[in-house]
């Protein structure tokens, strides 16, 4: 992935503390929001000239759409928050199955307003985004549900509106937020509170892999939630913790700067990491509830708590700056 390209010109080449938001702003989140705008214009155009379910084109560009986000979605701030739009693409985790419901009822009523692209834009999140789009490509009873044609205009309507909202943000980054992570001005007052903005998404999106991506399916030992695994019906659930740590790893390269030390930790807990998750071999995390399986899978959690304590110990004191308050933290 072309975040992955990056960390070794990140680590050969570090930027002045001056440059730093300006270098992770160029180099890592515009490319990020550009990839996604341009693999979800591909996933729309697939869904037009192939909506069905069974469709390996689609399902290819589904599978490359769904990556980008992934890769992009610890810059969880800014253009990914107005109106939204974060949400509208991704729905999840669905804990009272909203989006099932939302789709079932749309399809149930052959509710005409999914053909106005304008109009879906303002239907319920839950029938928005990736997740809804898995149930219609992988789900074995909605990918059935009601007739072909709605099935196939549904398809197209959610593909149309993913491009749509994944095109809004990086023009919104291109066009207006950069500037404003780049340099001091009217939304951050110094370049510690941009640097704090940064090293937020970092620590969250490591958050997010624990707590939610390994977290959720493994429940407890009495009672493992393998049903709760992310994107389990498109098989999707181990790569999204890969596609995870290959993205957030030359973020946390680039935030050490010049402390080739510190660099080299990260990135040797890291390749730890990513180690352990490719020798699982599981890749809807089934093995939670097998007592062997289950300790592998924890023994990567573990991993992904080591680097989020890396960060926060040793990372963060030498910016100068605290992971802050995110919405995972709860009350």
């Amino acid at each position: 992935m072309r975040a992955l390209a990056l960390t070794l010109a990140l680590t050969a080449a570090p930027v002045a503390a001056s440059e730093l938001s300006s270098s992770i702003t160029g180099k890592l989140i515009l490319p990020a929001f550009e990839e996604l705008a341009e693999d979800s214009r591909t996933l729309a155009r697939a869904a037009q000239a192939n909506c069905d379910a069974q469709s390996g084109a689609l399902r290819a560009a589904y599978g490359e759409a769904f990556d980008a986000w992934i890769a992009a979605s610890h810059f969880r701030f800014g253009p990914t928050e107005t109106d939204s739009r974060a949400f509208a693409l991704a729905f999840w985790p669905d804990s009272r199955s909203k989006t099932p419901k939302a789709l079932a009822g749309l399809i149930r009523s052959e509710d005409a307003g999914i053909k106005d692209p304008a109009a879906f834009a303002g239907y319920s999140i839950a029938a928005r985004g990736f997740y809804a789009l898995e149930f219609l490509l992988y789900d074995p009873q909605l990918s059935t549900a009601g007739t072909p044609e709605y099935r196939c205009a549904l398809t197209r309507a959610v593909s149309t509106d993913i491009a749509a909202t994944s095109q809004a943000i990086s023009a919104d980054w291109q066009q207006n937020y950069a500037a404003e992570l780049r340099a001091p001005g009217s939304r951050y007052q110094t370049e510690d509170e941009i640097t704090q903005e940064l090293f937020k998404a970092l620590t969250t999106g490591l958050q997010v892999l624990d707590g939610m991506r390994l977290g959720r399916p493994l429940g407890t030992y009495q009672k493992p939630r393998p049903d709760r695994a992310e994107a389990r019906r498109s098989g999707r659930s181990l790569r999204h913790v890969l596609v995870s740590l290959n993205a957030l790893e030359p973020l946390a390269l680039a935030l050490a700067g010049g402390d080739a030390d510190l660099q080299e930790k990260i990135a040797a807990g890291f390749a730890k990491a990513r180690t352990k998750a490719e020798a699982l071999g599981d890749p809807v995390f089934a093995g939670v509830s097998d007592p062997a399986g289950r300790f592998r899978i924890e023994a990567l959690q573990q991993e992904v708590k080591d680097l989020h304590i890396l960060m926060r110990e040793d990372l963060g004191p030498a910016l100068g700056v605290a992971a802050g308050f995110n919405a995972l933290d709860g009350d």
